[in-house]
C-alpha cells in the first residue's frame, strides 16, 4: 500500500486544567486550524492516545484523501500497520506507533508533577508505557527539573498534603531555557514548565501524571493526582533523590547542530532531530512527525511535492519512503525508537 505524508490540522482538547492556547494559534497560522479560547494549551499531533479518563478525546482524525474518507489515525494504523510503521517496527512493537507529539503553550506555570516508568505503569495500571518526554523549546522561559535536595517518601506525602507551593518549588532546580534548547525528562523526575514557554513535546503515548501540587489549578488533585492508586503508592513512582547541577544540565541540550537533539538514554523511548538548512535536506525512510519551526520548504516523495510553511505539522508513514526537503527552514523531526528486538 502506498501512503503519502499528510498535513495535520490542530487537535486541541478543550477545557484543560490550565490556561493557554493563543500562541498555538499564532504559531499555526490560518492553515493550522487552531482552536480559540484560553484553556486549549495543548495540540496533540499524530495521536493514538486519549486524554486520561476519556475514550476519544485526544485522538487524531486524519483528513480525507482522494482514496479514503476522514478516519482516526488509530484505526488507519491498525488496518495496515506495516505500511504505516514498517515491518521491523511491527515485529518489535506491534501496531503501536510508540510516539505522541504535542505543542504546549502554558499560559500559567504547570504544577510540579512526574510520570511513571514502564515497569511501574505495567505493575500498577496495566499500561504498556510509562511516560518519558522531551521538550524542544520554541519560545524561552523557565523550567523546573529534578530535586535539589533528596526527600523521603514521608516528606513527599507532607508536600502533597500541605500544598505549599513555595516550599515545593524551592526544592526544585530552576533553569532558563532559550529557543532551540531541548530538555529531556526521564520517567519519575519531578518537573514543571513555566508560564510563557512555547514548546514542541515528544513523549511516550500515555497521559499519566502524578501531582505533587495543584493549588490554583482547575482540577481536583486529591482525586485525580495519583492515577487512582492513592498517593502512598503513587509516590513510589517518583524520583526522590537529588540531582546535582551537572546532572540536571546534562538533560538540557543547547546544541544547534543538525541531527539528534536528545541524550543517548532517550533513544529507548523516542528520537528527536532538528534540521536547519537552506537548500536541500534528505530524511530517512520511516514513520515520523515533522514540525516546521520557521521558514518554508517543499517536501518531495514518490514523485509528488507538498509545500510546508512555519507552523505546519506533517505525519509521514513508513510507506512514503525517503523524503527530500528543499527550501530554507528549521524543522523538527520526531520518530519512534529504533526497533531492536521483539518485545
Amino acid at each position: 500500500m502506498t501512503l503519502a505524508p499528510l498535513l495535520l490540522p490542530a487537535n486541541q482538547p478543550a477545557d484543560r486544567f490550565y490556561r493557554g492556547g493563543p500562541r498555538i494559534a499564532a504559531f499555526r497560522g490560518e492553515r493550522g486550524g487552531a482552536a480559540t479560547g484560553d484553556h486549549v494549551p495543548e495540540d496533540w499531533i499524530a495521536s493514538v492516545t486519549t486524554q486520561a479518563g476519556d475514550t476519544a478525546v485526544g485522538l487524531t482524525t486524519l483528513p480525507a484523501t482522494p482514496t479514503s474518507g476522514a478516519r482516526l489515525l488509530r484505526d488507519a494504523v491498525n488496518a495496515d500497520p506495516t505500511a504505516w510503521l514498517g515491518q521491523a517496527h511491527v515485529e518489535a512493537f506491534g501496531a503501536d506507533p510508540m510516539l505522541l507529539v504535542k505543542l504546549l503553550d502554558p499560559g500559567q506555570r504547570l504544577p510540579v508533577h512526574a510520570h511513571p516508568d514502564d515497569a511501574w505503569a505495567a505493575e500498577h495500571l496495566g499500561h504498556r508505557h510509562g511516560k518519558a518526554e522531551a521538550w524542544c523549546i520554541l519560545e524561552p522561559g523557565e523550567v523546573f527539573l529534578g530535586l535539589r535536595t533528596s526527600i523521603t517518601r514521608e516528606r513527599a506525602r507532607e508536600l502533597v498534603d500541605g500544598q505549599d507551593t513555595d516550599m515545593t518549588l524551592g526544592l526544585m532546580h530552576r533553569r532558563e531555557v532559550a529557543a532551540g534548547d531541548t530538555v529531556y525528562v526521564p520517567p519519575g523526575v519531578l518537573h514543571a514548565i513555566g508560564e510563557g514557554v512555547l514548546l514542541a513535546e515528544v513523549q511516550q503515548p500515555e497521559d499519566l501524571s502524578i501531582l505533587l501540587e495543584w493549588r490554583g489549578f482547575d482540577l481536583d488533585g486529591a482525586t485525580d493526582g495519583h492515577l487512582g492508586v492513592g498517593f502512598d503508592d503513587a509516590i513510589g513512582a517518583l524520583e526522590l533523590t537529588a540531582r546535582t547541577d551537572a546532572e540536571v544540565d546534562a538533560l538540557i541540550s543547547r546544541e544547534q547542530a543538525n541531527g539528534s537533539v536528545l541524550p543517548a538514554e532517550a533513544a529507548r523511548y523516542f528520537r528527536a532531530e532538528r534540521y536547519r538548512f537552506s537548500g536541500r535536506q534528505e530524511l530517512d525512510k520511516g514513520y515520523a512527525v515533522l514540525v516546521v519551526v520557521e521558514g518554508g520548504l517543499d517536501v518531495s516523495f514518490v514523485g509528488r511535492r507538498l509545500p510546508l510553511t512555519a507552523g505546519d505539522t506533517m505525519l509521514v508513514p513508513y510507506a512514503a519512503g525517503r523524503l527530500e526537503l528543499t527550501g530554507s527552514a528549521t524543522v523538527l523531526v520526531f520518530r519512534p525508537p529504533i526497533p531492536r528486538e521483539p518485545r
